[in-house]
C-alpha cells in the first residue's frame, strides 16, 4: 500500500540552495514527490503539522562510538542508532575502537549489516575503519579492502596514529581512495596519566593534568605531513584555542584539512571538574573558558567545519569509580541539538543554516555522501523544534549507558522526528 505523509507548513532550512522558507512536503513512499507553499489534504494523507518547527537535510554524527563488537554492555549498535535517531540524526559514522577493532573488511560488512537490521534501518551507519591493524600504530590496514567493503573514513581514534612514516603512508594511500585520514591528536608522553586540563584548576585539585600542547604539536606535525603528501586530514575533537588557529592558518595555506568540536567543548569548562563528577571526563578533557570562547569563534568563522558528539558510553559501574580510575568519555548523541541551539545560535555565533551546515552538509561531503532536500529524492530529514525548552534527564536516554555532565541542565532546542530510509519517527 502506498505510504502517502504530508509535512505542513515546516521551515524548510536547507544550507546547499540557501532555501530558508515556510513550506508542504508532500513524501510518497520514502521520496520527497512535491515542495510547495501549500500542499491540499486527501483523505489518503498522513499529515504532520510542523508549524514553527525546522526542518532539514538529515543530520549526521560522524564521530560515535557504538562499541560493537566487543563492548555491547556499554552500547550496542541497536542502542546506539535508537540514540541518534531521538537525538535527530538520520546517520552515524561509527569509530574503530571496538574488539576486534575494524581492520578488516568482514567487520566493516557486519557493522553495515547491523545498521541495517535494527530499528528499521532508519539511521544509516558508515564505519570509520582503522588506520593501522589492531589500531597499534605500527602496520597499515588493508586500506583499499576496507574502503572497498564500505569504509567512509580512516582512524585509531583513542589513540593517535602516533609514528610519523605510518601516518605519512596512511595519507598517501588515503588519497588514492579519497577517504579522510581523522586523527585523535596526542602525544602520548605529553598526555600520559593526565585526567584533566592542565592548568589552575587540575592544580588546586590536586588531579594529574593534560597539557594543551600534547593536542597542538600533534596538529602542528600532522599539517605538515598533509601539505607534503597533498592528502586530506581531518581532526578530531579539537579543543584548544591554539589548535584553532594551527587550523584557521592551515587553511590559508590551502591545507585540504577539516576539523570537528564536540558540543561539550563549546559548552563547559575544565571549572566542572571541581564536583569531580567522573560524567566530566573525557579526552580531550575539558578546557579554559578561553579556549572555549576561541571555538566558539572558529565556528563562527568558519575554520571548523563540523559539529561531532564524540558520543562515548561507558556503563554506571564503570563511571562510579575514582576520578582517576574512571574511563574517559561521555554520550552526547541526544542533547547535541541542544547545546547546539542554545550554546551557538542563541548566543548568536551561529544562524539555523549555519548549525545545518555543520550537523548535515559539511560532515556528509567529507566523508563523501552527499543530500539533497528535493523533488524527486529520498527524504533523508531532521525535524526540530528550536524554540522548546527541555531538561536533560539521562535515565530516559535512549542509549543504553546514561554518562552525560548535563543531566539536569535546562536547554532550548530538541529533535521532533526524523525522516530517512522510507520510514518515519516522530517523538
Amino acid at each position: 500500500m502506498t505510504e502517502k505523509i504530508l509535512l505542513q507548513q515546516g521551515r524548510l532550512i536547507d544550507p546547499q540552495t540557501k532555501r530558508d522558507e515556510v513550506v508542504d512536503i508532500l513524501i510518497v513512499d520514502g521520496t520527497i514527490e512535491v515542495i510547495k507553499k501549500s500542499i491540499p489534504s486527501q483523505s489518503d494523507y498522513r499529515v504532520i503539522s510542523l508549524k514553527d518547527k525546522i526542518v532539514a537535510p538529515g543530520f549526521i554524527d560522524m564521530h560515535v562510538h557504538l562499541r560493537e563488537p566487543g563492548y555491547e554492555h556499554k552500547e550496542t549498535i541497536e542502542t546506539g542508532t535508537l540514540s541518534a535517531a531521538y537525538g535527530g540524526f538520520t546517520a552515524v559514522c561509527c569509530m574503530p575502537n571496538t574488539n576486534p577493532a575494524i581492520d578488516d573488511e568482514s567487520l566493516v560488512t557486519f557493522v553495515q549489516m547491523q545498521g541495517k537490521r535494527v530499528n528499521g534501518g532508519i539511521v544509516d551507519v558508515y564505519p570509520i575503519a582503522s588506520v593501522s591493524k589492531g589500531r597499534e600504530g605500527k602496520t597499515l590496514a588493508p586500506i583499499a579492502e576496507l574502503v572497498g567493503a564500505g569504509a567512509v573514513g580512516l582512524s585509531d581514534d583513542g589513540a593517535p596514529v602516533y609514528d610519523a612514516t605510518v601516518m605519512r603512508r596512511a595519507l598517501e594511500y588515503a588519497k588514492m581512495y579519497n577517504v579522510p585520514v581523522m586523527q585523535h591528536c596526542e602525544v602520548p608522553e605529553l598526555a600520559r596519566g593526565g585526567v584533566m586540563h592542565e592548568g589552575k584548576v587540575s592544580t588546586e585539585l590536586g588531579l594529574p593534568g593534560i597539557p594543551s600542547i600534547a593536542e597542538e604539536i600533534m596538529i602542528a606535525r600532522d599539517l605538515l605531513l598533509t601539505e607534503y603528501t597533498n592528502s586530506r586530514y581531518h581532526v578530531c575533537h579539537m579543543s584548544t584555542a591554539k589548535s584553532v588557529s594551527l587550523v584557521r592558518e592551515a587553511k590559508n595555506r590551502g591545507i585540504a584539512v577539516t576539523c570537528e568540536v564536540t558540543p561539550h567543548h563549546f559548552s563547559a569548562t575544565d571549572e566542572l571538574v571541581r564536583s569531580y563528577d567522573t560524567n566530566t571526563k573525557m579526552n580531550p578533557p575539558l578546557r579554559t573558558q578561553d579556549d572555549v570562547e576561541a571555538i566558539k569563534e572558529g565556528l563562527k568563522d568558519g575554520t571548523i567545519d563540523v559539529i561531532a558528539t564524540d558520543h562515548a558510553p561507558h556503563s554506571l559501574d564503570e563511571k562510579e569509580v575514582d576520578y582517576i580510575q574512571a574511563p574517559f568519555g561521555i554520550v552526547g548523541l541526544e542533547t547535541a541539538i541542544g547545546l547546539t541551539v542554545t550554546e551557538l545560535v542563541e548566543q548568536q555565533y551561529l544562524t539555523l543554516i549555519q548549525m545545518i551546515e555543520k550537523l548535515s552538509v559539511n560532515p556528509r561531503r567529507i566523508i563523501g555522501k552527499d543530500i539533497r532536500v528535493q523533488e524527486g529524492v529520498a527524504a533523508n530529514l531532521t525535524l526540530f523544534d528550536p524554540a522548546v525548552q527541555w531538561k536533560v534527564e539521562t535515565p530516559a536516554f535512549k542509549s543504553k549507558s546514561k554518562n552525560s555532565p548535563f543531566n539536569g541542565r535546562v536547554l532550548k532546542g530538541r529533535a521532533v522526528g526524523i525522516v530517512n530510509n522510507g520510514r518515519i519517527l516522530l517523538y
